[in-house]
Formats: C-alpha cells, structure tokens, sequence
C-alpha cells in the first residue's frame, strides 16, 4: 500500500517537482563569484556555496532600502526569494526565503520525513541531513548505551536510513554525535542561511551562518522547494569589549545575556555580536553562546567572519571555503553604522563566571554571589551530579581546558566526590580527545564517558542515584534547564554553567565552592587552590575522525524501499486532518486553563516519550500531562464536562474527540518555550483541538500551531485571562471573514448564562490563513501540487 501510494503522489507532482528543481538556479551575475566553484561540503557533489545570490540580492536591497545594513540583515536578505519585490520591515514583513540547506535530529526527523514522504516528491531540493544523535539514553557507558539504543530503536533507524537513502539525503548513523556540533565540523560556512528541526541549530552561527531552528513541517517546505517564510527578525546587537581570560569563558557571555534579556527578551530578533571582544572568542566558543542563543527565544545568533572562523575551517579541512569566506567578507561583517534594535554591552574584562537556574536559564548569578544565593534560596548544597558536554559545550577547547583541572587536581591526590559524566558531541571529538590524553584524564579523575549523543540534556538519563521527589542538585554545561528536564525528577535543581566551572565543582561536590577563591584539600592534607583553566582551541596534532559513521545516498536511488511496518508502535504513516468546515467555533469546551510556565517539554515531554516520535497516535498520549490546571493547581488531572469526572489530559481529549467535539486550550505567557519539538502542535491538533488562546507565544511553537491547521490566538489585553473560568464554553468569531491583520472574538459562555467578549490578536498573513482554511499546510501543498 505505501509504495503505491509513493508511485501514485509522485507521478501527480512529477511535472511540478521537475519545474520546481530547475527553476533553482543562481542569481544574475553583479559580482566576480559566478564562476567559483566551492563545495558546501566535502561530503556532498555538486552542491555549492551561491555568495553570487547573495552578491546580487544586496544590490537589489541596498538600492531599495538605502541604508547600512546589520550582518545578520545582508545574510538573511542575501537569500530573499524575490529581493525586488518583497516587503522589508523588520518586525513586520514576512519574508520568502532560500535557505542553503536543511538539517534534522533523529527524534524530530521521523514526522519532518513522514511528512514529506506523504507529499510524493522523489528527493529533497536542498542539501539536507539526518543525525542520529536524540534516542541514545545514557545509562551506564558510551559503549553499551550505543549497543543498547541499536537494539531497541532499530525499527526507527532503519525508517530514517531507507527514507534518506530514497530521497537523497545524508544519515549520520547513531554514535555519530549531536546534530549541531557535526554541522560545524562539516556543514556550516560563512553566510549561509540553515534550517534546522532543533531549536539548538542556531549553534552554526558559531560560523557566520544564520541558523534557524524550526518545526518539521518548515523542513518539509524547504524540502520540497518551497520558499521559507520567516518574520523579518529585529536584531539585538551585543557589543564585547575587552577580552576573555583566566575563568570566564564563551559560556559565560551567553549566561550574563540570558540574564539581562530573559527568556523571551530575544523573541523575534536575530542577536548579533560584534566589537573588539569578538576575536579573543574561539570559533566554538561562538559556537556555544549561539547555541545557547535559543534559551532567550531568539530567532537565532550571529558572529562576523573573523580569523577564528578561518581557523576553525583549515582544522576541519575546509580550507578553500575559508579562502572563499575572505573574499567574500565585505558581506560577513556589519556595514559601518548598522543600526540595531537594541544594543547591549559588555565588557569581557569585567565579566564573572556565572552560573544560572535553578529551574530557569535566566536566572544569572555571578559565581562571587552564588553560594550566598545557594543558602539563601535553600538550595540542596550537596552537589550529587556534574555533567559536562552536549551540544552546548563539547568542543576539544572545552574539554581541554576542563581536563587541565582534573590534571591539577590529580597532582594534589583528589578525584571527584560528585559523579561526573563526560558526553562528547562528536566521533570525531571522542578519537581526537581520547588520542590526546584528555579522555583518560577525566576518567581517571573519576569521570564516566558517555555515549556521542544528547544524553541527560534532553532527559535520556536512566538516572538511578535519586528517587522522584528527592530534592537535590546537579550542574550541567548544557542549555536548557526547565524542571524535570535532565532527569524527570521535578524535585531536582538544575544548574548551568561552563564546563570549567562544573568540573571544578565536581571536585568539590558541593554548590558553594567557588574555585576563584576557595581552596580543596589535598590527599596530603593540605589546602590547595585550582589555577585558572587552560587548553588549545584546536587540536593540535589536527582532528581525528575516528570511525566512519555517515552513510551518503546510493547513486541508484530507485530501488531504495522504506521501511514502514503497518503493525508497528513506533512509526505510524499519516493521515491527513479534516479542512477547515467554513464555519466559526460555537460553544465548545476548554480543555485546560494552563497556569504559568508552559514549555514544550510541558506540552509534549522528552525522555522515554521520544521512541513514539514517529507515531502520532501514541505519542499523543503524552500531551499536556505536565502542564499545571489553573482550576485546581495539578498536573494531568482535568475535569470531563460531558462526565464531570476528573482524568488525565489526554483521556479527556480522546473521549471530546470520539464525541466530534474540537476544544481549546487557554495559557499563559510565552506559552511554547524551549524545544522547537512540532508533536507540540501535531498532538494538540490530532486530538481534535481547534485553537490555543494565551498571553504570549515563544514563535517557534506558534509558526508550528499555525503549520498544523490551528489557530494560536491571543488576549489583546492580557488581563483577559483571568477573567476565563475553565468551565467556560467559548465561541472564536470572525473566522468566516478572517483576513490578515483582523481580530478575532472570544465569546465566554458562563454557567449562570452570562456571555462576555474579548478581543483575541492573530500574527497569520494571507498564506497561513490558507494553510487553517486547508486544514494543515501540507495540505494546502499538497492541494497546490495536484
């Protein structure tokens, strides 16, 4: 049945995709780079570096706009689908865009494929991969972690093989390492504009690339040759003066930028660094603070082209795109007087090492302040796990400068009193560190080495030293640190900081220590105080690939059959959802009233959930259980008002979804946050939900509502949420004229027979609103290709 449904949608769209593929060609010639011919890769043929398009578009915007322009502005307009004619408002225009190619984790890439298998094309227009990098849990050991997740998701990677070797695409088999760190390594160039179904891809702009993180039905898009569509970002400038030395690190930028934005602050804006502190930054040091770019909502981060950039390109043997990027940096840096949105400074001289949470990335605290704020706050002072590594801070740089305080700290006798765990974020860091000697160091010191993969950072954490409930702490290097989210724990305070930090930390297990100015005692009894942490950026001796992980696509890619079992509970084909019914929403139920923080982890949890990525069906199961109900301040236990009887979430949206009845779901500010994780919105909109009405979006999960056939509306006046009672049956009017820019109304229909109005705000322009009266966007790409 698959296969001849495959045969049958792609011999409907042949014609389409035929004129779709040549109608992608390079820009007219305004410039002298038509004629150089630099890969993208040095894995993939034919499929080069375009600083011609983005040569030609900047002709075409600065003749139309008049003015300098910001770095973060040339790269995302240098890729304009139509540079002639398209509105350029920052903050307000939507902008149709070209990205260079299109990168997708292992969790996330199963829907993003599954959707674009439905689609029938017969391969993906733009340069696109998959790592294998999320289904690997961290239980006792690298090896055996591997040897174990083979086995138990072998029904998944075989899917995501067989549908990227059919459909062209590049696989990064499991052990490959993180997603974001092998794009640095081997994809990321000076000028290039990514998207990425992870929030973290904004990692590559450690590179000069804008880097965006986006849903799975954005991947699909671009996949399929369609232009993206992206609201044209504010940029937020960060100044760095001065520069980096002794403790602070590349982390400690972003830590100290989170705190002053918040984690919303960036919401709609592209953070551009700049200013003389830029260059005492490593080219993965840049990496980090972008990566960690995405805890401030920001739509992504950005460095000029420099020096260390070269570097970083020569060390990976990519020396001609270095070459190419130095002819081309009149366009990798800001024109002289850029104007910025806003503009924050900071001077690298000056800058603490700060560690931030607990609970929240924003919550930045100076290092001299924190074990004050450890007593004050009664946080667990005992330190039970430090955990370095991840996508975030797992560069050679990193764990260098980490292993010379494990070196110094051997030499005086001590070893680890917390349990430390090591994650590599690539093969290629795990051989060059374990060549090196760095590896060895930090398991001596009583270090476990895990597995080239996410791990604890997105909950794949078999963690067996606490039970659930038991209040402690732990210290990561990684991003993101909402409750439950390293170990399913809620009890457990997170928090993050870099990996020099944690590790010493580790020595001392205990969150007061301060190895600025503190002192451990040594195996011969007597105090003695770390040096500030040193090692090489690069490696040295050069990088060891280690062993060969990447399977390119098959030149034959006929006979190439995907594996879909129909009996499986992992992958589920799917099916597409009802199209909008022409008629406004009249007296339906509120699912839930969501009180406070509602992150995707919240709307759609990690962890052991992450095996059902691929089937819609049961992974709906998890929906919302972790968010609290207004109603009665509890998780997953919301009142039935057909049955009047309280349930678990997803229960209560089975039984209104057998009953033919949509509801709607009300939240709070900045509802979304965090993950970039579309099963948000496809779970929501599979169990019959019609529109989720809040204070705020973070904008990733309010593009993915919109993708899916939802309406992702909010108060005009946030007020307005609390005069919502979660009994209350809503009407949505105005639907039969919506139309871009048009309000909304909220009918509240009370108990007593009482109604009152609100005035709801939609961001959809005239395409999305195409998408809601489809059904999904995929079905109105699918309507458009008949």
């Amino acid at each position: 049945m698959l296969s001849q449904n495959l045969a049958r949608a792609t011999r409907s769209l042949a014609p389409l995709v035929k004129q779709n593929l040549n109608a992608r060609t390079y820009a007219k010639v305004a410039g002298n780079y038509l004629n150089e011919k630099v890969l993208m890769s040095n894995l993939e043929k034919d499929k080069y570096i375009n600083y011609q398009r983005i040569e030609d578009n900047l002709a075409v915007v600065r003749r139309r706009l008049n003015r300098p322009l910001t770095l973060s502005e040339k790269i995302v307009y240098g890729h304009l689908d139509d540079a002639e004619n398209q509105d350029i408002v920052r903050g307000k225009s939507y902008l149709r865009l070209r990205p260079d190619r299109v990168a997708c984790q292992d969790a996330t890439a199963q829907m993003a494929l599954l959707q674009f298998l439905s689609a029938g094309l017969p391969r993906v227009a733009v340069p696109t991969t998959v790592h294998c990098d999320h289904l690997i849990e961290a239980q006792v050991g690298g090896v055996k972690d591997l040897a174990r997740a083979l086995d138990l998701n072998k029904e998944v990677y075989d899917f995501l093989s067989t549908a990227c070797a059919k459909y062209d695409i590049g696989f990064w088999k499991p052990g490959s390492g993180i997603i974001h760190q092998i794009v640095l390594e081997n994809y990321a160039f000076p000028g290039g504009l990514m998207i990425g179904t992870d929030s973290h891809t904004p990692n590559a702009g450690g590179l000069g690339m804008v880097a965006v993180g986006v849903g799975g039905a954005d991947a699909v898009d671009v996949m399929a040759n369609l232009p993206w569509e992206l609201k044209c970002p504010k940029v937020i400038g960060v100044k760095l003066t001065g520069k980096l030395s002794g403790w602070t690190s590349p982390k400690d930028v972003i830590l100290k930028v989170a705190g002053i934005l918040t984690v919303k602050g960036g919401t709609g804006a592209i953070v551009e660094y700049f200013g003389e502190g830029v260059d005492s930054i490593s080219c993965t040091g840049m990496g980090t603070i972008c990566n960690m770019g995405a805890e401030i909502g920001a739509t992504t981060s950005l460095f000029p082209f420099n020096d260390r950039m070269a570097d970083y390109l020569r060390a990976t043997k990519r020396a001609n795109i270095a070459k190419y990027a130095e002819s081309f940096k009149h366009n990798l840096v800001k024109d002289e007087g850029a104007e910025y949105d806003e503009v924050i400074e900071i001077d690298l001289n000056k800058l603490e090492p700060h560690i931030n949470g607990p609970f929240t990335p924003d919550l930045a605290t100076p290092i001299s302040k924190f074990a004050e704020a450890v007593k004050e706050n009664n946080w667990p002072q005992e330190l039970k796990v430090a955990l370095i590594g991840s996508c975030t801070n797992s560069s050679y740089e990193d764990m260098a400068r980490s292993a010379s305080l494990a070196t110094q700290a051997a030499e005086h006798g001590v070893k680890v009193k917390s349990a430390f765990t090591i994650t590599p974020g690539s093969e290629q860091i795990r051989a060059t560190i374990e060549r090196d000697g760095q590896m060895e160091t930090l398991t001596n010191a009583g270090g476990m080495v895990l597995a080239n993969a996410c791990g604890p950072c997105i909950g794949q954490w078999d963690r067996q030293d606490v039970k659930k409930g038991e209040k402690n702490s732990i210290i990561t290097s990684y991003n993101r640190n909402f409750t439950g989210r390293n170990d399913a724990n809620p009890a457990t305070h997170a928090f993050v900081a870099s990996p020099e930090i944690v590790t010493a930390m580790a020595f001392a297990g205990d969150l007061t220590f301060n190895p600025l100015t503190d002192t451990l005692i040594g195996a011969d009894g007597k105090p003695f105080k770390f040096d500030g942490p040193n090692g090489n950026e690069l490696p040295p001796l050069g990088y060891d690939p280690g062993q060969d992980t990447y399977q390119a696509p098959p030149e034959d890619r006929s006979k190439v059959e995907v594996k879909v079992s129909p009996t499986s509970n992992r992958l589920q084909l799917l099916t597409p959802f009802q199209p909008w019914d022409g008629k406004d929403i009249e007296e339906v139920p509120i699912l839930i009233k969501v009180k406070g923080k509602c992150t995707t982890d919240h709307i759609s949890m990690a962890g052991p959930w992450l095996k059902y990525r691929g089937h819609l069906d049961n992974i709906s199961n998890n929906m919302l259980i972790g968010a609290v109900n207004a109603e009665n301040g509890e998780a997953n236990k919301i009142k039935n008002v057909f049955t009047g009887e309280y349930g678990a979430v997803p229960d209560t949206a089975r039984d209104y979804k057998k009953r033919n009845v949509p509801w709607v779901v009300i939240g709070d500010e900045n509802y979304g946050e965090g993950s970039s994780r579309e099963h948000a919105a496809l779970e929501v909109r599979y169990l019959n939900g019609a529109a989720v009405i809040v204070k705020s979006f973070a904008r990733i999960h309010e593009t993915n509502l919109k993708k899916q056939g939802m309406l992702p509306l909010t108060f005009d006046n946030p007020a307005d949420y609390d005069k919502i009672d979660p009994t209350d049956k809503v009407d949505i009017l105005g639907l039969t004229d919506v139309q871009e820019g048009k309000p909304l109304t909220l009918r509240l229909h009370k108990q007593d027979g009482k109604t009152e109005d609100i005035k709801l705000n939609h961001t959809f322009n005239q395409g999305q609103i195409n998408w809601f009266k489809a059904g999904s966007a995929l079905n109105f790409m699918r309507e458009a290709n008949q």
